[in-house]
C-alpha cells in the first residue's frame, strides 16, 4: 500500500463516508486508487442522478474545506468487529486493527497511507459514475490543493 497517494486514499475515505451517510450503502467492494484519477464499486441499486453526484461532490469538498484532522487507533480486533465490517480485512492483520478517522465524517478499518488533515488533499471532482451489474462504480480525481 505504500505506493498509494495518501491525498487520495483520504479522499476515498470522505467519498465513501459520504455515500454511506446519503444514501446507506456500505463501505466499496472494491478500490483502484491511483494519483491522478481512482474508482470506487459500490453494492447499491442504481446509477446517482447528475445532481446526486453534484451534491456528493459538494458535500465532499465542504469536509475538504472544513480541514478535519486525520488520525489514527488501534482497537482489538474485537472491538472493532463490533464497530466496523472487517471482512475486507485479512486474518493476517493480527489482533490489533487501524482505524483511521477523517474528523467526525469518517471512520474505517485502514492499512493505507493518508494526509494529516483533509485540506491537503485538494478538492474532489466526480468525473463520472456508472451502474451495471449491481454495483455503482464511481470515478474521480484530485485538483492540487
Amino acid at each position: 500500500m505504500k505506493d498509494i497517494d495518501p491525498r487520495m486514499h483520504t479522499a476515498e475515505h470522505l467519498l465513501s463516508g459520504t455515500l454511506v451517510a446519503m444514501f446507506g450503502m456500505g463501505r466499496p467492494f472494491t478500490t483502484h486508487l491511483e494519483k491522478k484519477k481512482s474508482k470506487a464499486d459500490y453494492r447499491f441499486a442504481r446509477t446517482l442522478t447528475e445532481e446526486e453526484a453534484r451534491s456528493v461532490e459538494e458535500r465532499v469538498n465542504a469536509l475538504i474545506d472544513a480541514d478535519l484532522p486525520v488520525r489514527e487507533e488501534y482497537l482489538s480486533r474485537e472491538e472493532a468487529a463490533a464497530q466496523f465490517d472487517l471482512s475486507r480485512l485479512p486474518d493476517a492483520a493480527g489482533d490489533r486493527v487501524r482505524v483511521v478517522h477523517c474528523g467526525n465524517a469518517d471512520a474505517c478499518p485502514c492499512s493505507g497511507p493518508h494526509v494529516a488533515s483533509t485540506k491537503q488533499c485538494g478538492r474532489i471532482r466526480l468525473i463520472s459514475w456508472s451502474y451495471e451489474d449491481g454495483a455503482l462504480r464511481v470515478r474521480f480525481r484530485l485538483e492540487e490543493p
